[in-house]
């Protein structure tokens, strides 16, 4: 068992860092506050090689493996919350189920753009009515000649309105229940399709999130991912990549938390000496020291376990769910240790916290995270 990281892992580490800390973090606070969502720094991903990285080379990939791309959210996500989930969102939820399910064909036209960067991705599961219960979406899918019409209405989509690109799950045969969910690659550019205001969020604020509305969309045959009834299966094999990704976003929100707080730490003075020296800090700097490193080894199984192809629901919940709890509260330690000052928001811990909270509940609540745990294990 080798917990190091291999010489091409450190490089993209040092790589995506360096990217992170010159072109993400600068505009961080600003994009918080004005909410705009972030062209540049997907455009300089793209021209990085990290769109599509775990990708094979034939689609235009750099066919990395799964702990590079780990690393790689986990950095992005350390330096804006809000750019880590829409990377993460492109690349596990959106290229990867088109890679996994979709035929050699699908890959050949869809993948080139993504990877490019020409065209953004996003994933349109959750309803109104059918957030943890996928099985419960009321969207419909209806086959007409050589085109699907999809009707429906999708809420808290990541990247709504701004990608051009939604895999989106609907029900082709209402009878069959789940078993009747079919999924479909829809176009921006379709006819039918429409976009919700964008929400005012808690955090993750320059991440846009937006309802998509079908209203008798035409949607070719050919862009069926999968056979009819596959969605389901789809759905649930696409949001495991989805959480490995949301783990590492959790550590790196957590990262950031610990950074700001212990250098805070090292510079606040009271009762003349430095609050480092005291051993309620000290111990509460462990704490989140340890947690994090934990959050960030389990993270690292789930992406390898991911990547070579292994069934892991059970680690990759296990990751989420430590990880995302990790966050949130060290992001509260963080604000403890900075006193007032962490409650205001030109000190970024405020916005780490507020930015924590979201890892909890998208991509599979904690609660969800338990079941699909405690399911496998009383199997």
């Amino acid at each position: 068992m080798d917990f190091q990281l291999t010489e091409e892992q450190k490089a993209v580490r040092d790589a995506i860092s360096k990217f992170a800390a010159e072109k993400v973090a600068p505009g961080a606070l600003d994009r918080d506050r004005t909410g705009e969502f972030p062209w540049e720094v997907l455009r300089g991903l793209a021209e990085q090689g990290y769109l599509g990285m775990t990708l094979p080379p034939e689609y235009g990939g750099a066919g990395a493996d799964w702990v590079s791309y780990a690393i790689c959210v986990e950095e992005i996500s350390r330096a804006c919350a809000s750019c880590g989930v829409i990377y993460e969102v492109h690349n596990s939820l959106h290229a990867d189920a088109i890679y996994h399910h979709g035929t050699e064909e699908q890959r050949r036209r869809f993948l080139p753009d993504l990877i490019s960067g020409k065209k953004l991705g996003a994933f349109a599961l959750t309803e109104p009515g059918a957030g943890s219960d996928a099985g419960g979406l009321k969207s419909t899918a209806e086959l007409k000649g050589d085109r699907y019409i999809l009707n429906g209405r999708k809420c808290f989509i990541t990247s709504g309105g701004k990608a051009d690109e939604y895999i989106v799950f609907a029900l082709t045969d209402k009878s069959k229940g789940t078993k009747g969910i079919s999924a479909f690659v829809v176009d921006k550019s379709f006819p039918g399709i429409s976009f919700g205001e964008p929400e005012d969020k808690l955090g993750i604020r320059a991440s846009c999130t937006a309802d998509v509305i079908l209203e008798d969309c035409p949607v070719p045959v050919e862009n069926r991912l999968g056979n009819e009834g596959d969605g389901l299966k789809i759905a649930l094999s696409t949001l495991d990549g989805g959480r490995v990704g949301i783990a590492c976003q959790a550590v790196g929100i957590a990262q950031a938390a610990f950074d700001a707080a212990l250098a805070y730490s090292k510079e606040r003075q009271q009762f003349g000496r430095p609050i480092s020296e005291f051993q309620a800090i000290q111990w509460m700097l462990a704490d989140m020291a340890t947690d994090i490193e934990a959050a960030r080894l389990l993270a690292y199984r789930a992406a390898y376990l991911r990547g070579t192809g292994q069934r892991a629901s059970k680690e990759i919940a296990m990751a989420k769910l430590f990880a995302s709890r990790a966050a949130v509260k060290h992001t509260a330690n963080a604000i403890q240790i900075h006193g007032g000052y962490g409650y205001m928001r030109d000190y970024k811990v405020e916005r780490l916290f507020r930015d924590a909270k979201i890892t909890e509940i998208y991509e599979g609540t904690s609660e969800v995270m338990r079941m699909v745990i405690a399911g496998a294990l009383l199997k």
